[in-house]
C-alpha cells in the first residue's frame, strides 16, 4: 500500500487507514460490536485484542491511525502500541480529536456514553490529555463533530487557540457529523489566521447510502485540504450483520454484486469511496482481524461505471439516514 501526499500538507497517508472508534471502549454502535468482542470488556482483553487489530493493519501497509478523546483508552492503546513495537513518528501518521468526553466509565450500558462541548477549556484540558497519551506521534488534532448548532466556529477564542497549535507545528482539522456536512465545511474553508487557512484537513461521513457531502469535499479537496472518510459502512448496515427487513432490497443487490466479484459486501462499500478522486484516506473502523481482511479486499476490486449505476439506488436522504444512525443501539 502506498503511501501519499495529504492535501498540502508535509504529512502522507495510506488510501487505507485505521480507526479506533471500535476498539479502545466497550460500547459502540456498530452492529455486531459485543459479538466482536465476544463481551469480554476487561481493559487488558480489549489492548490485547486492539494492539492485533494495529500490528495486523501495520502489516497490511495502514501507516495512518485516527483516535479521539471519547474513545476510551483509543489514545491511550495506540500510544502504548507505537511504543512497544518501536514504531518511529516518522514513519507513521497519528490523527486524534477533542470535543466530546467519554463518559461511559467502562460500562455497556451507560445512560451517557459521550458529552460534547466545544469550549476553549475543553480543547485546552484534551490536548494535554492527548499529548500525554500519544506525545511527539500527533501529527493531526481535529475538531470532533463540528457543526453549525455548535458553534465552534464562530468561537474566536477556540479558532486562535487552534492557531496557535498550527503556528507550533501541529495540522488542525475538522470532522463532520449530521445533516448539514456540507454546510459546516463550506463555513470551515472561509476561516483564515494570518492569511493563511485554519483546517488542513476534513473528515466526514460518505458511503454508499450517503452522499451529500461529495461535492463539498471535493471542492475542499481542491483547495488543498486532506480529505479522510468515515464511516465508509455506515456503522455496519452495509455489511453483512445489518439483516433489517426494511434493507432486505438494498442487501440483496449489495449481495449480488459482491458474489459476482467474489468479494464481501464491506469490500463493496470501501471500493466506492477510494473511487472517488477527492479522498486521500477511507478508515477502516473494525474490532477483529477477520473484519479488517474483509475491508481490504476492496484494494482489489476494479470499480468502474456499471457497478457506480448499479449501486446508486441505494442512496438515502441525509433526513433518513442520519434519522437511522441516531436510532442504532450502543452495545
Amino acid at each position: 500500500m502506498k503511501s501519499r501526499a495529504f492535501g498540502n500538507t508535509d504529512l502522507t497517508v495510506t488510501p487505507f487507514g485505521l480507526g479506533l472508534a471500535a476498539l479502545g471502549r466497550p460500547g459502540y454502535i456498530n452492529l455486531g460490536h459485543a459479538a466482536d468482542l465476544d463481551q469480554d470488556y476487561s481493559i487488558k482483553e480489549m489492548q490485547a485484542r486492539a494492539f492485533k487489530v494495529l500490528d495486523t493493519a501495520w502489516e497490511a501497509g495502514i501507516r495512518y491511525f485516527d483516535a479521539a478523546r471519547s474513545y476510551g483508552r483509543a489514545e491511550e492503546f495506540l500510544g502504548n502500541w507505537l511504543r512497544a513495537r518501536n514504531i518511529s513518528s516518522t514513519e507513521v501518521t497519528i490523527g486524534s480529536k477533542w470535543g466530546y468526553t467519554y463518559t461511559a466509565d467502562w460500562q455497556v450500558d451507560a445512560d451517557v456514553h459521550e458529552v460534547k462541548e466545544h469550549s476553549l477549556a475543553v480543547l485546552q484540558r484534551q490536548i494535554k490529555e492527548t499529548r500525554a497519551n500519544l506525545g511527539d506521534y500527533l501529527d493531526l488534532y481535529q475538531i470532533h463533530s463540528a457543526t453549525q448548532a455548535s458553534g465552534v466556529l464562530e468561537n474566536q477564542a477556540v479558532l486562535l487557540a487552534l492557531a496557535c497549535l498550527r503556528d507550533a507545528g501541529l495540522k488542525i482539522g475538522l470532522s463532520l457529523s449530521g445533516e448539514g456536512q456540507a454546510a459546516t465545511l463550506v463555513q470551515a474553508l472561509e476561516i483564515e489566521f494570518d492569511g493563511r487557512p485554519l483546517f488542513a484537513s476534513v473528515q466526514a461521513t460518505w458511503n454508499l447510502l450517503e452522499r451529500s457531502a461529495g461535492e463539498t469535499l471535493a471542492a475542499a479537496h481542491d483547495a488543498g485540504l486532506g480529505v479522510i472518510v468515515k464511516e465508509a459502512v455506515a456503522n455496519g448496515r452495509l455489511t453483512p450483520r445489518n439483516q433489517r427487513p426494511e434493507f432486505a432490497k438494498k442487501r440483496a443487490v449489495l449481495t449480488e454484486i459482491a458474489q459476482e466479484l467474489d468479494t464481501t459486501i464491506d469490500a463493496l462499500a470501501l471500493a466506492a469511496v477510494l473511487a472517488q478522486p477527492w479522498v486521500d484516506v477511507v478508515l477502516s473502523g473494525v474490532a477483529t482481524t477477520e473484519h479488517l481482511a474483509s475491508n481490504l479486499k476492496a484494494l482489489d476490486i476494479n470499480w468502474n461505471a456499471e457497478l457506480e449505476d448499479r449501486l446508486s439506488g441505494l442512496v438515502e436522504t441525509p433526513k433518513e439516514y442520519w434519522g437511522i444512525r441516531s436510532e442504532l443501539d450502543w452495545n
